[in-house]
């Protein structure tokens, strides 16, 4: 069984058993505070599922409806999480603020912590592996299936605490004020997480990932790279999608050509920390060129070279030569 496919199928089962762990905790007590950790347990099982089947389309090969695989399913998987929690916090947040206002007896609270505590342990063991297990693989659906559980294991901590100053100072209207204080929490981590998705689904630069590219290509430049410019880059997935175009010196053959743009593609893959695509168009020079191109030897040079213009992500994503900024 692949990595990812393993990871979250673990991830679910697991989800199902804290699940039920957390409703016993809160029919001992009674305890809107515990009632919304429960709450957001179901998110966790229903996420977890979507997120297995997301996967295993993210790692069906290409095929002719989907020439670029089936990776984006994963930014999908992640929206819907996004939404699911972000309902269970609004919901935590008005059953909480009912009971606020007509408060119903609670009990066994000391029980009901040590529950929430274990559980919430388990969460942050198992969100740290699928986060680590995410990153190595690059899939956005077990990252954020990972950073939901160390949400939900956060929201544990808090609530331990909040069960045990309720019992400490016998003032239960504090079992709905954290309820509240942990829905408004777990709204906001389900915005966050919708909108990183949102931003993969609409194509939205990842800056960072742009930048790493670059800083390969300058690190290892070569001197026939004169330029490169309208650089963007696609994730699909676990798979990067690269696109640019670079000027090359215009009495290059074809064969030189392929190979320069063939030692692109090789050298891209062999530093970036991804399976990439490349789509690289090739440009001839131009005179104006001249002054920044470190071709050595060159039999048509009309001015001598007077600096290397570094690649940067300013220049390399606009669609022009770097004479023309």
């Amino acid at each position: 069984m692949q990595p990812q496919k393993k990871a979250i199928l673990i991830s679910m089962c697991i989800s199902i058993l804290i699940m039920l762990a957390k409703f016993v905790a809160y029919f001992l007590t009674n305890s809107n505070a515990i009632l919304t950790d429960a709450a957001e347990s179901i998110v966790n099982v229903l996420a977890s599922s979507f997120a297995f089947y997301s996967i295993y389309l993210a790692t069906l090969p290409k095929d002719t409806n989907h020439p670029y695989g089936h990776g984006k399913v994963e930014f999908f998987s992640a929206f819907i999480e996004g939404v699911l929690i972000a309902l269970a916090g609004i919901i935590i947040v008005f059953k909480s603020g009912y009971d606020l206002i007509y408060p119903k007896q609670i009990g066994q609270l000391f029980e009901g912590a040590a529950i929430i505590g274990v559980t919430g342990l388990v969460n942050l063991v198992l969100g740290y592996y699928l986060i680590s297990t995410g990153k190595k693989h690059k899939s956005i659906t077990l990252e954020a299936d990972g950073k939901h559980l160390l949400t939900d294991a956060i929201t544990s901590a808090g609530l331990v605490l909040g069960v045990i100053l309720i019992k400490i100072t016998e003032i239960f209207v504090l079992d709905s004020i954290i309820s509240i204080l942990l829905g408004i929490y777990i709204i906001y981590n389900g915005y966050k997480l919708t909108r990183r998705s949102v931003g993969g689904l609409m194509d939205e630069s990842n800056v960072e990932l742009v930048k790493s590219i670059i800083d390969i290509l300058q690190s290892n430049r070569k001197d026939p790279w004169i330029d490169v410019h309208n650089l963007r880059a696609q994730q699909y997935g676990a798979d990067l999608h690269i696109d640019c175009h670079i000027t090359l010196p215009y009495y290059f053959d074809l064969n030189r050509v392929h190979q320069e743009i063939s030692d692109i593609d090789k050298m891209i893959n062999g530093n970036a920390d991804r399976k990439t695509e490349l789509f690289i168009h090739a440009d001839p020079c131009l005179p104006a060129c001249c002054n920044y191109c470190k071709m050595k030897g060159c039999p048509v040079r009309e001015e001598p070279f007077r600096g290397e213009i570094k690649w940067t992500i300013d220049n390399a994503t606009k669609n022009q030569k770097h004479f023309d900024q």
